[in-house]
């Protein structure tokens, strides 16, 4: 438990210094370059329900996800995020609450899910499901870096 615990503020704490460099002085062809270096990679696999997190292409995190059901497509592709919600509510599915939610195709989202049994397998209308902690720190390591910084990278 401490271990994975230190870990995790090891890495925050990486993702954090990038991102202080991100919004630090500086100018010219140096403030350039620290911007290109300072991005989010998700990347997400459909045939392994895994989401990888990298932080200026260091492997950060690895999480188990829910994609898309039988029926119901998780797109494919690069995207950038387009909206962020610290709390949503699917206009389309119910009122379903989509904490955390990052908007990346319409209204596709990587949130947080209460159904954290299912992760690791298919189970969603198309979004890309979490468990409440991991969509809470992907949330916040997009706002840190910004949408402009970020890219959600889904893969059969």
């Amino acid at each position: 438990m401490y271990t994975a615990i230190s870990a995790k503020l090891i890495n925050i704490a990486a993702a954090v210094t990038g991102a202080a460099l991100l919004l630090g002085a500086g100018n010219g062809v140096a403030h350039a370059a620290n911007r290109a270096a300072n991005q989010i990679v998700a990347r997400i696999s459909l045939s392994q329900q895994t989401m990888e997190v990298l932080v200026d292409g260091r492997p950060t995190f690895a999480w188990k996800v829910s994609t898309g059901a039988r029926g119901h497509v998780t797109p494919t592709g690069s995207f950038k995020p387009t909206r962020m919600h610290q709390m949503w509510y699917s206009k389309k599915y119910d009122n379903a609450p989509m904490p955390h939610s990052v908007f990346f195709k319409g209204g596709y989202a990587v949130h947080a899910t209460n159904f954290v049994k299912r992760l690791g397998q298919p189970a969603s209308h198309g979004c890309v499901r979490l468990h409440p902690d991991n969509a809470a720190d992907f949330y916040q390591l997009v706002e840190i870096f910004g949408p402009a910084n970020t890219r959600i990278v889904i893969v059969k």
